[in-house]
């Protein structure tokens, strides 16, 4: 069967957003923008003590009236998540007009763009969708990575990363990093990191990569990784 949807990371770091709806379901479609840095606009007469809180302290605009399609103007997203339909439909097709992306919530017919439910651990993002068939087995997909997937992962992206980082510093060529970092994985570095083992794993690293290099002196571990799966 041919997938409807093209999966994509979004950067939205400091893009305009808008989320037309004060209620339960604004507030965590706004949270998430936020989480990954977005501007975030909010239209509603109305709004729940969280969202007019973060208005308050500057965190989000919000538009205390009725939606307006001008307020699509400048901005990269919008996301319907009211409880009206003729409004979510009417924000739809504004968009579409002005090609702008859009999700109304639980509505995917009228999108064209879907939330996945999202795992982060991290740089580590895990994202799930059902193509908006049950957005109920999303959330329980979701529940079994997060017990698969826990802190530890944070931790050794984390590494990972500052070894590339170094790496590139140090003038190595690109293309050679990659059979290193196979010999680290290969090696089990994420299960040192796991155990928290780190002389185990500053002699992996010394092995591999030579001399300087040492977890300690790369990151600070997540105190809270030890014993977690």
């Amino acid at each position: 069967m041919r997938m409807r949807y093209y999966p994509i990371n979004l950067d939205v770091q400091n893009r305009p957003c808008l989320v037309v709806g004060g209620g339960a379901v604004g507030h965590r479609k706004v949270d998430g923008l936020l989480k990954c840095g977005a501007r975030v606009t909010v239209v509603s007469p109305a709004a729940v003590a969280a969202l007019s809180e973060m208005a308050g302290r500057g965190i989000i605009d919000w538009h205390q009236r009725p939606y307006r399609p001008a307020d699509l103007d400048g901005k990269l997203l919008v996301i319907g998540a009211t409880d009206d339909e003729a409004l979510n439909h009417r924000i739809s097709q504004d968009a579409a007009e002005r090609k702008i992306l859009c999700n109304i919530a639980d509505r995917p017919a009228v999108c064209n763009f879907i939330l996945p439910a999202v795992i982060q651990r991290g740089d580590l993002v895990i994202t799930v969708s059902t193509s908006g068939r049950s957005p109920a087995f999303a959330k329980k997909l979701r529940r079994d990575l997060e017990a698969a997937f826990g802190e530890p992962y944070a931790d050794f992206l984390a590494l990972m990363g500052a070894i590339r980082a170094k790496l590139l510093a140090e003038a190595h060529a690109p293309e050679a990093h990659k059979p290193l970092f196979e010999k680290l994985i290969a090696a089990d570095l994420l299960e040192l990191v796991r155990r928290r083992d780190l002389p185990a794993i500053d002699a992996l690293l010394e092995a591999v990569l030579g001399e300087g290099f040492s977890a300690r002196g790369l990151i600070d571990f997540s105190p809270d990784s030890e014993g977690q799966p």
